[in-house]
């Protein structure tokens, strides 16, 4: 698929900090990326300069092969993490003002269907849920019927119900054909909606690929899981690595499950509680970032 935006080289500075150190994409045609990161890394200064509301101190952001610009702003939309509506304005009337300020618009039928609003119009902006809420920022950002749709953490604060709801709906849109950029916390979410991700670390891209690429290039094992109750082994006498894991389990390193099961059973290790779970997004995010708390 072609690319529908490209970042070149992008730089940020502010002052002796480098917020973006030199960052390089693409994103084909109908595709989703997913920009991933600690806290500090740089993603989200990297987006708002390729939404065009931060200008960068070096690099260019291409639209259709050319500098993004005009054309760009009016096939974009933006889902941003927190947005204030005006008060006392229903649903229909808040999708009505925005609609209005476009010359570039989508059916207002078709975005209220697209995100289950229908049930909602009449109803006052300030009394949505959370995940009520969520569904009528993207439809904001869809009303004029944008090519690319970038969306700022989306899903955070939503319970898990209305996590997977939105989920539904972000793959709804990207079937016809929107080109969507991501940023998230949530593994589980980039793993279920991007087709590449791009992780950033100290203002640089460190890893891009499909999840599933991704992990087959950093991973050759799975990951059993016991509870530490039950772990009371000599660490430094088993023949395999015992990660740091979480403060309830300790989490083995294996490519030899059946030989690591075997000698748990022995050691009179109990099995019932033990899992076995093939290596995921959040563990490559902590193999390449690091365990330690960021600011």
């Amino acid at each position: 698929m072609p690319a529908i935006l490209e970042a070149r080289q992008l730089v940020k500075h502010y002052g002796a900090v480098k917020a973006v150190d030199g960052v390089s994409f693409q994103v084909s045609e109908g595709s989703c990326l997913g920009l991933l990161g600690p806290n500090g890394a740089g993603k989200t200064t990297t987006v708002e300069i390729i939404e065009g509301i931060t200008p960068a101190t070096s690099g260019e952001v291409l639209y259709r092969g050319a500098p993004a610009g005009l054309r760009f702003r009016e096939e974009a939309g933006i889902q941003f993490q927190k947005t204030a509506l005006q008060e006392f304005l229903t649903v229909r009337e808040c999708l009505a003002l925005f609609h209005s300020l476009y010359t570039r618009r989508a059916s207002l039928d078709e975005v209220i269907e697209v995100c289950a609003l229908e049930k909602l119009l009449d109803r006052d902006n300030r009394k949505l849920s959370g995940g009520q809420q969520q569904r009528l920022l993207l439809a904001i950002a869809l009303v004029n019927d944008p090519a690319v749709l970038f969306l700022d953490e989306p899903t955070t604060g939503l319970d898990p119900q209305a996590r997977r709801n939105f989920w539904e709906l972000i793959r709804a849109v990207k079937a016809r054909n929107k080109t969507v950029i991501l940023t998230t916390h949530y593994m589980e979410e980039a793993y279920f909606l991007c087709d590449t991700i791009a992780i950033m670390d100290h203002g640089r891209i460190i890893a891009e690929g499909s999840p599933e690429k991704l992990l087959k290039e950093h991973f050759e094992d799975v990951i059993v899981e016991v509870p530490r109750s039950d772990f009371h082994l000599d660490r430094a006498g088993v023949p395999f690595q015992v990660l740091e894991g979480r403060e309830e389990q300790v989490e083995i390193s294996t490519a030899n499950v059946e030989g690591t099961l075997r000698y748990l059973m022995e050691a009179h290790v109990p099995l019932q509680r033990i899992r076995i779970r093939p290596r995921n997004l959040e563990d490559l995010f902590l193999e390449l970032t690091g365990r330690e708390l960021r600011a």
